[in-house]
C-alpha cells in the first residue's frame, strides 16, 4: 500500500511541474480560441502521462490506476476540466478498451500510439436524437465480403477535431436491437470519413466537441473491436472505470473550487470584516466541504473495489450519480460567495462553473443512473 502511495505523490509532483510548464500558461488562450493545439498531445505522451498505468511494452510506466486518476483529478482541482475529459476519454476509455477487448494485432497497432501521444482517439456513441438509447442507434456497419461498410453519423463526440482512431459503436445487425451493436475500430484518414464543425459549448471550450460522419466507409472485418454484436455488452463491461474517472473528475473540481472560494472570502470585505467572519459564509463552506468529503470517501472507496475486480455496474452508476450531483451543488455555492464577481469571466470560478456542468449529461446521465440503482433494488 505505502508503494503505491509513494508512487502516487511521486507522479504528482512530477504532473504539477508538467501542467506549470506547458499547460497553465496557455490555458485561458486554448479556452478563448475554442481548441487545444493537438501537439499538446504528444507532450503529454512525452511527460509519460497518457496510459501510465499499462505495460512497458507500449511505452508505458505500468504504474497502478491510482495514477491515471490522480492526473485527471489534478487537471480539475487547477481548473482544467476540459482537458480532463478529453484525457478520460484517451486513457480512461479508448485505451482500456482496447486492452480489454482488442486483439493482439490491435494492441500492437494502436496503445503506442496512444500512449505517446501520436495517435488521438475519441469514442463515437451518440447520434444527433438519439441521447442515451443506444438501441435506437441508426448508424450501420453491414457487411461486404471482408469489409464493413459504414454509413452514418455520430455527435458530441469529445476529442473528434483531433481523432486519428474513433472506436465506433455501429449495428451490424439492424433487427436485433441492442444486440445487434457492434465496436469497429476506424482510421479517420480513410476514405469516407468527415467531421463536422466544431460544437460550441456553454462550458469546457478547450475541448474539442464535433459531428462525425460516415459516408460509405470501409473498414476491413479485423477492424471489429471483440466479438460482433457484443459491442453493447463490452460497453457495460467497461462502464465501471470510465465513470470512476468521472469521479475523480468531480472529486477534484470541487477541491478546486473550494480552495478558490476559502481564499476569497478571506480577502473580501463586507460590512467592515472579512466574509469568512460571517456566520453564514462560515456554514455553507463547512456544509461544501463535508460534501466534497463524503465525495472522496465514496470515490475511493470505489477505486478499492475496482482495483480488486469487484466495481459492478450499478456501483458506477451510485457514484457517477452521487458525486457528479454533489459537484454542482458544491461548485454552485462556491461561486455565490463571489457575488456578481463570480458571474464574470475575469475570476475562474465561472469557468469551474460552466464546466461541471456536463458532468451530470455525459457518460450516462444521471436520469440513466438513477434507472440503474433502481434496478439494483428493485429489479426491472
Amino acid at each position: 500500500m505505502s508503494k503505491v502511495i509513494n508512487q502516487r505523490e511521486e507522479f504528482r509532483a512530477m504532473v504539477l511541474r508538467f501542467f506549470e510548464q506547458e499547460i497553465l500558461p496557455h490555458y485561458d488562450q486554448w479556452e478563448k480560441s475554442k481548441l487545444m493545439p493537438k501537439e499538446t498531445w504528444r507532450k503529454l505522451g512525452s511527460a509519460g502521462l497518457l496510459l501510465p498505468d499499462f505495460s512497458e511494452a507500449y511505452g508505458a510506466a505500468n504504474t497502478s490506476v491510482d495514477i491515471p486518476m490522480m492526473i485527471m483529478e489534478e487537471m480539475c482541482r487547477l481548473n482544467l476540466q476540459g482537458l480532463a475529459s478529453g484525457y478520460n476519454i484517451q486513457s480512461n476509455i479508448i485505451g482500456p478498451y482496447i486492452e480489454n477487448i482488442g486483439s493482439e494485432a490491435q494492441q500492437q497497432r494502436w496503445l503506442p500510439g496512444l500512449v505517446s501521444g501520436e495517435v488521438v482517439a475519441s469514442l463515437a456513441m451518440t447520434e444527433p436524437g438519439g441521447g442515451s438509447d443506444t438501441a435506437a442507434m441508426r448508424t450501420q456497419a453491414i457487411r461486404d465480403g471482408d469489409d464493413y461498410v459504414i454509413n452514418g453519423s455520430k455527435t458530441f463526440i469529445t476529442n473528434g477535431m483531433h481523432a486519428d482512431l474513433v472506436v465506433l459503436c455501429a449495428k451490424t445487425d439492424i433487427n436485433a436491437g441492442s444486440r445487434g451493436i457492434s465496436l469497429l475500430l476506424v482510421d479517420t484518414s480513410l476514405p469516407g470519413f468527415h467531421r463536422g464543425k466544431k460544437i460550441d459549448k456553454i462550458g469546457q471550450q478547450s475541448s474539442d466537441t464535433v459531428e462525425l460522419f460516415f459516408d460509405d466507409l470501409r473498414v476491413p472485418v479485423d477492424c471489429l473491436l471483440g466479438e460482433e454484436g457484443k459491442g453493447f455488452i463490452h460497453m457495460m463491461q467497461e462502464l465501471p472505470r470510465e465513470r470512476l474517472g468521472c469521479s475523480a473528475q468531480a472529486v477534484g473540481h470541487m477541491q478546486g473550487a473550494l480552495d478558490l472560494a476559502t481564499a476569497y472570502v478571506q480577502q473580501r470585505q463586507a460590512f467592515g470584516n472579512p466574509l469568512s467572519k460571517l456566520q453564514n459564509t462560515r456554514f455553507k463552506l463547512a456544509a461544501c466541504k463535508a460534501k466534497l468529503e463524503m465525495s472522496r470517501a465514496l470515490y475511493e472507496k470505489n477505486l478499492v473495489k475496482f482495483k480488486a475486480g469487484e466495481m459492478t455496474v450499478e456501483d458506477a452508476a451510485l457514484l457517477k450519480y452521487a458525486t457528479t450531483e454533489l459537484q454542482l451543488e458544491v461548485i454552485n455555492e462556491c461561486l455565490q460567495h463571489f457575488g456578481g464577481y463570480g458571474y464574470t469571466d475575469e475570476y475562474p470560478i465561472s469557468r469551474f462553473y460552466r464546466d461541471a456542468r456536463v458532468q451530470t449529461i455525459y457518460a450516462g446521465s444521471s436520469e440513466i443512473m438513477l434507472e440503474v440503482i433502481a434496478r439494483g433494488i428493485l429489479g426491472r
